[in-house]
């Protein structure tokens, strides 16, 4: 499998090079950077992959594309792609509802997977939540995370997908809109990240934890989507971690 990687000098990026330069059936068509990147034009790992800014052309090379960058880039390479059908995977969080209805539409052309969290087992963690959530919706939810300390002081895309989520189920269930859970924020030494779901029920409460330990759990994840994205022809749409679960 040919991959490109969109954010390639970032913690995920880098991550995710050198995870597809060390697998066996990987290889790392494309390393795309800022343009105004350092990086720009040198060579990765002493390969014949070098660095540099996305194009037009570059998804001729690929077999599927990895974009974790931020959404003004990940929007910005929607519109190098054109109608071109390679399939990508999108780590990328911060989208505004407008941003996010852009690459929706983007969808149209080829299918995409996205999600906040590509971590191993999350999906399934997200999916205990929501359930908790549906059968209990006069709980009280609140969430917690616990991220590094140079990571910005604002929810995580974790945390707004799990919010979101919660309040979705619980407006569905009591039949009015539901407010959504508060989030609390903190920032603690290299934490990779921690997630905590509580809910409080008055007599009784319960808990769910997810933590992470290492960076490399996130390229793994993404890799994995990657995998399944192009392991039969799929519809251009938007996909989720939960349909590849599903199969």
């Amino acid at each position: 499998m040919r991959i490109g990687i969109v954010g390639a000098s970032g913690r995920v990026g880098t991550q995710l090079v050198e995870l597809i330069l060390s697998s066996p059936g990987l290889e790392l068509a494309a390393a795309l950077v800022s343009p105004g990147s350092k990086l720009v034009g040198t060579a990765v790992a002493g390969g014949s992959v070098e660095y540099r800014p996305a194009d037009a052309g570059m998804p001729s090379h690929c077999d599927v594309m990895i974009d974790f960058t931020t959404p003004a880039a990940s929007l910005a390479l929607q519109r190098e792609i054109g109608e071109k059908r390679i399939p990508v995977v999108i780590g990328t969080t911060g989208f505004t509802r407008e941003e996010d209805a852009l690459l929706t539409e983007a969808c149209a052309y080829r299918p995409m997977l996205v999600s906040a969290n590509f971590a191993h087992g999350f999906e399934a963690f997200r999916l205990a939540v929501i359930d908790f959530a549906k059968r209990m919706p006069d709980a009280a939810a609140r969430i917690s995370e616990t991220y590094h300390s140079r990571k910005k002081a604002e929810p995580s895309g974790t945390s707004r997908l799990l919010a979101g989520a919660i309040q979705e189920v619980r407006s569905r269930a009591i039949g009015s809109d539901a407010p959504p859970p508060p989030i609390d924020i903190h920032r603690l030494g290299d934490t990779v990240g921690l997630h905590e779901v509580h809910f409080d029920m008055g007599s009784a409460e319960a808990s769910f934890n997810y933590r992470v330990h290492k960076l490399g759990a996130y390229a793994e994840g993404a890799i994995a989507a990657a995998l399944w994205l192009i392991s039969e022809p799929r519809a251009a749409g938007r996909y989720s971690l939960a349909d590849s679960l599903a199969d």
